[in-house]
């Protein structure tokens, strides 16, 4: 391979086996920088499109997937002053409407939604982080407004998203309750959360047993379906805000109605599709990095390893619902690698 041309794994057509392919290297134009990508993080969105769903995320194939990443900046386009070169960087960066993404070894990428890697993250953490953790910040922080004291819900505890709003909550002095199966207690607990076992427990006992009846100050809802409908039914009267990241089914309001409830809805891939508030995007990965570096957050990863020749296997196990955490492909050679 020369110095112009670099590896990437393609999805060339639905349904079919990602490609590795000898790809031109980006070039930076103005406000981006070239990444030289250490680690590219799989998120479910990325396997549905892959299988030629997921059309929200407006992505033809073929395509490089990947929307998360983590690596080093190797070249700035002009204007660029936020970064240097060397610096190492992460963030949710592409791999969505129509843009190069992450299953590469290099990616041109708009600076405004990179920020520094926390020093105590490999690359591999880093790159499993950004989707999840600014989908759970835009919920809780941006949406919720969550303050010390209050009573928050998340239901899916131990999964991507509800792991990573379980820490966030916690480090804004929240009293932090998260559902979840009984294998899922003991990881749940682990985050310091309390653990409610949502087959064992109908949401008005769980409402009545931690809330005395008043129910949660915040739901974030980070499954969809019935238990969106069952988060409207355990906010707090008046003062309850729910929230979801998958509020894309058709919804009673009346629960939540006569509760005189909030509801909002996240939907992270909104800057990559608009190219509006990327510098957002940016600036809550430097609210993880914060987080990180102050020891207040950490990422499930699960612990088999992949490289660009067996991303398919990676896919696989996301697809199939089998990951024991996030799963990263790692693009650069061991010796490289941080």
């Amino acid at each position: 391979m020369s110095q112009t041309t670099m590896h990437a794994a393609v999805a060339v057509q639905a349904e079919a086996p990602l490609q590795l392919q000898e790809l031109p290297i980006p070039v930076p134009q103005a406000g981006q920088v070239l990444v030289k990508v250490m680690a590219s993080g799989v998120n479910p969105l990325d396997t549905k499109i892959s299988r030629g769903q997921g059309g929200h995320a407006r992505q033809p194939l073929p395509a490089v997937l990947g929307m998360d990443m983590a690596g080093v900046v190797q070249a700035l386009g002009a204007g660029v002053s936020a970064f240097k070169i060397g610096d190492e960087v992460y963030g949710m960066v592409g791999g969505i409407g129509g843009q190069q993404g992450s299953l590469a070894q290099y990616m041109a990428v708009d600076a405004d939604l990179l920020a520094r890697k926390p020093y105590n993250l490999s690359m591999r953490e880093a790159a499993a982080l950004p989707l999840i953790f600014i989908t759970a910040w835009e919920g809780l922080v941006d949406r919720a407004k969550v303050q010390p004291g209050h009573r928050v819900l998340i239901h899916g505890g131990a999964g991507g998203v509800g792991h990573i709003a379980v820490q966030i909550a916690k480090a804004h002095g929240a009293n932090v309750f998260a559902t979840g199966s009984a294998s899922s207690r003991e990881t749940i607990e682990g985050f310091d959360a309390t653990a409610i076992d949502y087959r064992e427990q109908t949401p008005a006992q769980y409402m009545e047993q931690y809330s005395a009846g008043e129910g949660f100050d915040i739901v974030y809802d980070t499954v969809g379906g019935a238990t969106l409908d069952a988060s409207f039914s355990v906010a707090k009267v008046y003062t309850g805000h729910v929230v979801s990241c998958l509020g894309w089914g058709e919804h009673k309001l009346a629960p939540l109605s006569f509760r005189g409830a909030t509801y909002s809805g996240v939907f992270t891939l909104l800057p990559l599709l608009t190219g509006k508030g990327r510098k957002h995007h940016g600036e809550i990965m430097a609210e993880a990095t914060r987080m990180a570096e102050a020891g207040q957050l950490r990422v499930r990863l699960d612990d088999r390893r992949f490289t660009l020749n067996d991303v398919n296997d990676a896919y696989r196990v996301v697809a199939e619902g089998n990951a024991a955490g996030k799963v990263v492909v790692e693009l650069q050679p061991s010796s490289e690698r941080n």
